[in-house]
């Protein structure tokens, strides 16, 4: 088999010089020399007990165009140490291997750009496509062709950069310590006087290739001989359970109750992660079968595709990534022998870093869990069943943002507006709609326009911000109570994991010159109430925007929270000073720490240092799971932007809509390894943005302006006025029950800790 010279010209000159650049910086950031990770000493429930395989389809093809060779670097560079490459082989007219993600290369290269003249129709497997064809162009040819993101969720920044690859070159750049060939349209090629088992056979005698794969049976029936003496695997690829494999026109639905036969020319299956973990219509998982069970017992490898951080998860994963692949590798009964993944970065950390930790290990990260409405990301925020799930999950600390009702009863809600968590439009306070300027400039219903038993009889929404993409826990987004400030302290209380509660208080201005109450005093009154003023009780922390309100909880012995309401580049000296006189603590966005431009982050600021150089804690927030909130940079994936906020930018605690996420980030076994893996360092800022042609970098933005004193001064809390006026009247009677057919719910009606955690266990 000949080989051709890579055309790195065709990389363009600047990024291929970037590039090497980057390799050096990795190499001293440790991404390449951490390589040598702890093996992880734990039997694996695969069929050799062997860790499973992390698979790159393509690459790091979650981030770059697929099969490109940034994509297979990069893999390379940031995944475990046994990564193997998935290189899918199509042929060219003069009969060279190439690795193009599909058979039609408008999709996923520029063809149609280059040679806009020269598409095609062909009947593939039965069925007629139009496009281009790998067939109709000479490997020269193909030479000028460009590859380009082929999913519109992924980033378009590194179209057009680099070139088509051969089989020959993707091994011989990266020399992986697997190399899987995928071999698709045989019977095609065939039709074209193209080789493709030739082929195979050939590549076999120039490199090692550690598997084949295909989804047609007399394809892999003639290999068997030749690599039956060799070290190099067949496996069968399952493809959608009512498509049928054409050799012996049976669906691979009922291939799968055959695993004798598959034993028979494979050594291992690759099926799509639902025949394994079933998902139902309603995008939950449903109990696995025993696909991997049956195949150990014959004698075959499972290896499961399909993974990729910005899919659409199914629920039961709360977005995490990370979760999903353990469902797969660590579980009480399975694990399956490799994962195909876009993202081999998430499945590194997965296999090395999550798998097989003890439920009851100790946190190995300092930082706070600190909840964002309660575990609001799985259930309605504010409830109790986000609160019990909070607990359950692990933080450290429970959050209360207080509001007051028309009777003066602290609660907790997420917003003032009643309209933004609940269904009150949906009820007779609909009539209620009002505008409160000082509160917001839209109109809205507010809680201190109902009295307390009205709040409870309203049903609770599920918060869901990427609702244009993804919403979260449909099943339950009507589930759960709203609590009293009252009772959410008594359920901290006696929740023996947390180490505190945080309170919020907003609009307090408003309410004691216009409504005739206290925000402080409710708070202040609800805490002594509850014990919370001992020495002995858990710590409170106040949180607010307005530092007249902290200014007005000094000498409490509370860890007062100044919260930044805006992004922020910095901080002058005098005006960190001047918080330090009313504030313990302080919180800050995310993009004040990291700022992005067009998704991709453009530095790392000082501002978490710079704060903290004056003995004052930093809490970032908001962090969420869904893929849509979360820098490329970050690949996706909320552990790897928490790795990066608690070991770059050394943030004291983190605050969150799951919980769950960074609970076992903390306890993740990676942190107390000798050397620290690749794929758990930290993203360094602006590294991808020298990947990028130059034209295709995001334009400048202006920078965030500095955090100055006047931002944070404000004038003393009013004292209070009664202004019965301000307040809009229900005269509607209370309804007997919720518009969701929940029955009412008095103010003491929380349930005892204990049945909501029975209660979760049924759900669960």
């Amino acid at each position: 088999m000949s080989c051709r010279k890579i055309n790195f010209p065709a990389m363009g000159a600047h990024n291929l010089a970037i590039f090497a650049v980057l390799l050096i910086l990795l190499q001293f950031s440790g991404f390449i020399s951490a390589q040598n990770s702890s093996k992880i000493s734990s039997k694996w429930k695969t069929l050799d007990g062997s860790p499973p395989l992390v698979i790159a389809r393509g690459g790091f093809s979650g981030l770059f165009p697929d099969s490109s060779f940034y994509a297979y670097s990069v893999a390379m560079m940031t995944s475990v140490p046994d990564l193997v490459l998935w290189c899918n082989v199509q042929l060219t007219k003069d009969g060279f291997g190439i690795c193009v993600p599909s058979i039609m290369l408008n999709n996923g290269t520029d063809v149609a750009i280059i040679y806009p003249d020269q598409a095609n129709s062909y009947v593939v497997d039965g069925v007629k496509k139009d496009g281009y064809f790998s067939i109709d162009f000479t490997l020269e040819q193909l030479g000028s062709v460009s590859l380009t993101q082929g999913l519109y969720s992924r980033p378009e920044k590194f179209d057009r950069t680099l070139i088509v690859q051969t089989v020959d070159e993707v091994f011989t750049q990266n020399q992986p310590a697997g190399f899987w060939l995928n071999i698709e349209h045989d019977a095609f090629y065939s039709q074209h006087k193209l080789n493709m088992r030739r082929f195979v056979t050939s590549a076999a005698r120039n490199m090692i290739i550690s598997h084949i794969s295909s989804p047609e049976i007399t394809f892999l029936q003639g290999l068997t001989q030749q690599f039956a003496s060799t070290s190099t695997k067949l496996v069968f690829r399952f493809l959608d359970q009512d498509a049928t494999e054409p050799s012996t026109n049976k669906t691979y639905g009922s291939l799968s109750k055959n695993l004798t036969f598959i034993k028979s020319f494979a050594s291992g299956i690759l099926v799509p992660k639902t025949y394994i973990w079933p998902v139902d219509a309603t995008s939950y998982v449903l109990p696995h079968t025993s696909l991997v069970a049956d195949a150990h017992k014959s004698g075959l490898e499972v290896f499961a595709s399909d993974f990729a951080n910005d899919n659409v998860l199914p629920y039961n994963y709360s977005y995490n990534p990370v979760n999903e692949y353990l469902h797969f590798i660590d579980n009480d009964e399975f694990s399956v022998d490799g994962v195909l993944t876009d993202f081999p970065v998430t499945s590194s950390e997965a296999r090395d870093c999550f798998a097989h930790i003890d439920t009851n290990a100790s946190a190995k990260a300092t930082p706070l869990v600190i909840s964002h409405f309660g575990a609001s990301g799985d259930y309605p925020g504010c409830t109790d069943l986000s609160y019990t799930k909070a607990i359950l999950d692990g933080a450290d600390v429970i959050d209360c943002p207080v509001q007051l009702s028309k009777d003066g009863v602290p609660f907790c809600l997420s917003s003032v507006n009643l309209m933004s968590s609940t269904t009150v439009t949906q009820t007779q306070f609909r009539n209620l709609l009002t505008t409160v300027n000082e509160i917001q400039s839209n109109q809205g219903i507010f809680s201190f326009s109902l009295t307390w038993t009205d709040i409870q009889s309203l049903t609770p929404v599920i918060e869901s911000p990427y609702a244009s993409l993804l919403y979260r826990n449909p099943k339950y987004k009507n589930a759960g109570k709203l609590i009293s400030l009252a009772d959410f302290l008594d359920l901290a209380k006696n929740a023996s994991s947390l180490s505190g509660v945080s309170i919020k208080i907003e609009n307090a201005k408003y309410i004691a010159a216009n409504l005739g109450m206290s925000a402080t005093d409710a708070v202040l009154d609800a805490l002594e109430k509850a014990g919370y003023n001992s020495p002995t009780a858990k710590k409170v922390m106040i949180q607010s925007t307005n530092s007249a309100v902290l200014k007005a909880m000094k000498g409490k012995n509370y860890e007062l929270v100044y919260e930044v309401d805006e992004t922020i580049r910095d901080a002058p000296n005098a005006t960190i000073a001047d918080i330090k006189t009313f504030a313990d603590s302080v919180v800050v966005n995310k993009k004040s720490v990291y700022p992005t431009n067009d998704g991709f982050l453009l530095s790392l600021t000082d501002v978490v240092p710079h704060i903290q150089s004056f003995k004052l804690p930093v809490y970032v927030q908001v962090l969420t799971n869904e893929f849509s909130s979360i820098p490329y940079d970050f690949a996706s994936d909320p552990i790897v932007e928490i790795n990066s906020f608690v070991m770059a930018a050394g943030v004291d605690g983190l605050i969150t809509d799951f919980p769950q996420t960074a609970a076992a980030y903390k306890r993740n076994r990676c942190l107390t390894m000798k050397t620290t893996p690749v794929y758990m360092n930290p993203i360094r800022p602006g590294e991808l943005f020298q990947l990028m042609s130059p034209g295709l970098i995001p334009p400048a933005e202006a920078p965030s302006p500095l955090l100055n004193e006047a931002d944070i001064s404000e004038s003393p809390l009013p004292a209070v006025v009664k202004n019965d006026s301000a307040v809009p009247t229900s005269t509607a009677e209370a309804p007997k029950g919720s518009p969701s057919g929940q029955h009412q719910i008095t103010a003491s009606a929380l349930l005892p800790f204990l049945s909501i955690i029975v209660a979760f266990c049924v759900m669960l």
